[in-house]
């Protein structure tokens, strides 16, 4: 197998969904604006310097998501791709995704954010194999709990080995800005920092990683 990882958030992205969803339900009244903003900014911050909790930020998301049922959702979360993300989509994204397509690659997208949030914006990309922090459901509600491990830091490598259950990468790319990904970069053949934040911009300086400007 040829593999083709993709980041999802400031990669393909030009935002981040995870946060821009939290500013997303605050403009549209639907949470307390202070509370909600607040938590939101800070979860944020945490990621940022590599020091999230995954779980906590992930539960909290899923606080909004336990109240509703799912035909709501997904209602509101075309909303939220119509009103913020798809205006964010960069286009080197989905013409990179088109050239591993082309190649033949396997296309798998994996993101520490939610897969509630995530799978609609990586299916437009042209992405269907897509591996997540999941959202649990039972009796098709969410719980507000995280199952399974986080996808997130080395817990992606550890979604990823679950995913191929044994079948070979014999070569691979990864994209990602994050230095929250190095773990990811640093297993793929071809290690590709998109956009890079500030410390993924020295460390792949160090490894001479390619590094691309997919901005908008």
């Amino acid at each position: 197998m040829k593999l083709a990882l993709f980041d999802l958030d400031h990669t393909l992205l030009n935002t981040d969904s995870d946060h821009s969803w939290g500013e997303f339900l605050v403009n549209e009244g639907l949470v307390d604006p202070v509370r909600h903003r607040q938590i939101n900014d800070s979860f944020y911050e945490d990621y940022k310097a590599g020091q999230l909790d995954p779980i906590a930020y992930n539960e909290f998301v899923f606080e909004f998501l336990t109240k509703h049922d799912l035909p709501y959702l997904t209602e509101l979360h075309e909303r939220f791709m119509q009103k913020v993300i798809r205006a964010q989509m960069r286009p080197q994204g989905f013409e990179t995704v088109k050239k591993h397509q082309a190649l033949g690659h396997e296309i798998v997208g994996i993101t520490a954010t939610s897969d509630f949030i995530t799978a609609p914006i990586f299916r437009e990309f042209g992405i269907t194999e897509i591996i997540a922090t999941n959202a649990e459901l039972i009796d098709h509600r969410y719980t507000g709990k995280v199952t399974g491990i986080a996808c997130y830091q080395k817990g992606k490598l550890a979604r990823l080995e679950q995913w191929l259950n044994g079948r070979t990468v014999t070569e691979s790319w990864a994209y990602s800005d994050s230095i929250n990904d190095r773990f990811l970069l640093e297993y793929a053949s071809h290690a590709i920092a998109v956009n890079p934040d500030e410390r993924l911009q020295v460390l792949a300086e160090v490894q001479g990683w390619e590094i691309q400007d997919w901005s908008i």
